[in-house]
């Protein structure tokens, strides 16, 4: 058996949801599909996929093996690109989307170091809070913020993406300070409109994770508009650490409930394909990683 041929054969059934779709795309036999993932099975003495006549499913194991099938995948690419473009620099046009908070707080100015190291390339930034079809906008790449992506993405974890609570100063002096997550109730919340609006969930090590009904009479769809409305000290908010982390070094903003952390969510670079990846989008997602692996700077000092 080829064990990476298998992996990928596996990876594309998960992706297309079927194993005739996934035969389709890689230009082989329904049979030698499923030949594949059985002897992948085999092999780790452990069922991968639930089939039934109308859909598949992962298993537990599914899932776990495909996070690695999926690594596994990108180091073959990245090998064989690398020496393909050793002596290619990255040139071209990359069309790149990213929330409009963090484009405007921390990908913008990572943009302007990148391009200074690759001057042949040229980047279109789409900033925009609403999830983008990649194939119908023709965008290289989607930096995303999220906890779990859908397997069938194709995507490089960037860096972690904590979400502190947090409050101004003036607010905190006339209201007074939260000591426990259930006591939020008893304060002004304020919340995205689009998700998290009614309730945020906590979790420490020695508890059980806690989910916590939150209300107050401001919410926003956008990130950095809530952080301004948490700034003019009208209300407590939960808010990704690149936007907050440097207002809370300064003092501008006070984090709360330090012994509890909100769900930590990762940044992603999602993109439509590992095959034959341009050099371009290659030093990308590479300048990326070396941008923010560890700590990024916006979550340092808070």
């Amino acid at each position: 058996m080829d064990r990476l041929e298998a992996m990928q054969v596996f990876a594309e059934v998960v992706k297309q949801g079927s194993f005739t779709a996934a035969a389709e795309q890689l230009d082989i036999s329904r049979v030698k599909a499923t030949r594949s993932v059985n002897a992948l099975e085999d092999w780790l003495g452990a069922r991968l996929l639930q089939r039934s006549t109308r859909r598949i499913s992962l298993t537990e194991a599914g899932q776990a093996c495909l996070r690695q099938c999926q690594q596994m995948l990108e180091l073959e690419e990245e090998l064989q690109s690398s020496l393909q473009q050793a002596d290619q620099p990255p040139r071209g046009r990359l069309r790149v989307t990213a929330s409009s908070s963090f484009a405007r707080a921390h990908l913008a100015p990572a943009m302007a170091d990148f391009l200074a190291r690759y001057p042949q390339v040229s980047i279109d930034m789409i900033a925009s809070d609403d999830t983008i079809n990649l194939i119908e906008q023709r965008v290289d790449l989607a930096i995303r913020i999220s906890g779990e992506l859908d397997p069938g993405l194709v995507a490089r974890r960037l860096a972690p993406c904590r979400s502190i609570v947090c409050a101004s100063p003036t607010y905190l002096t006339r209201h007074g300070t939260p000591q426990t997550p259930d006591e939020l109730s008893r304060y002004n919340c304020l919340t995205y409109s689009n998700f998290g609006k009614g309730a945020w969930r906590f979790e420490r090590p020695d508890q059980p994770q806690l989910t916590v009904p939150v209300s107050g009479n401001f919410s926003a769809n956008e990130a950095s508009v809530l952080t301004e409305a948490v700034l003019s000290g009208i209300g407590i908010a939960l808010q990704p650490s690149y936007l907050v982390g440097p207002l809370i070094r300064e003092g501008r903003l006070v984090p709360l409930l330090s012994d509890w952390q909100a769900p930590e969510l990762s940044l992603w670079g999602v993109y439509l394909s590992r095959h034959h990846l341009p050099a371009s989008l290659r030093s990308l997602l590479d300048f990326l990683i070396e941008r923010y692996q560890g700590t990024p700077d916006w979550d340092q000092g808070c």
